[in-house]
């Protein structure tokens, strides 16, 4: 008789994040910490989804609004508005959500590629699409979303700002 073996399927753990009705996930390991929102030093002449820099014990971080990168209407920010701190790149770098749902742990099979959505709508940073009975959750990919020339504006406005 033989012993049944176990084929233990890999998972991907995702901080789960609210944009409107919609679910994001983001990797849980760029994640540094989820902060409430709080008020931004603005930068002159930055692009408009740049909110601008804050403080984190002496890390000059760039704030990022995903309602703005995404080309969401923009809402007020309430008592639910969060700043996802995340590491990329070697950077910190925060994004301001409508809120943070929960981290989630899917396996490989729940996760299916990402549409492709043809030359009108970019759609490189999705990682895929995460599903679970009801439940559908877009992997983003951050640093696919940030260009290279991004994340280096990014670098450049930090070190201006320090």
């Amino acid at each position: 008789m033989r012993a049944a073996t176990a084929t233990r399927e890999e998972t991907r753990e995702v901080l789960v994040f609210v944009l409107g009705k919609e679910e994001y996930g983001v990797d849980i390991l760029k994640v540094q910490e989820i902060r409430g929102y709080e008020k931004v030093t603005p930068i002159p002449s930055a692009p408009d989804y740049l909110k601008g820099v804050v403080n984190l014990r002496g890390v000059i971080a760039p704030v990022i609004d995903m309602r703005v990168k995404f080309r969401m209407p923009e809402v007020r920010y309430d008592s639910f508005t969060v700043v996802v701190i995340l590491r990329i790149a070697g950077r910190v770098i925060g994004i301001v959500v409508d809120g943070v749902s929960d981290v989630v742990r899917f396996t490989e099979s729940e996760v299916k590629p990402a549409p492709q959505l043809g030359a009108l709508v970019d759609g490189s940073f999705l990682d895929g699409v995460a599903t679970r009975d009801e439940r559908m959750v877009l992997l983003v990919d951050i640093e696919k979303l940030l260009s290279t020339g991004e994340l280096n504006l990014l670098r450049e406005v930090t070190e201006h700002a320090s």
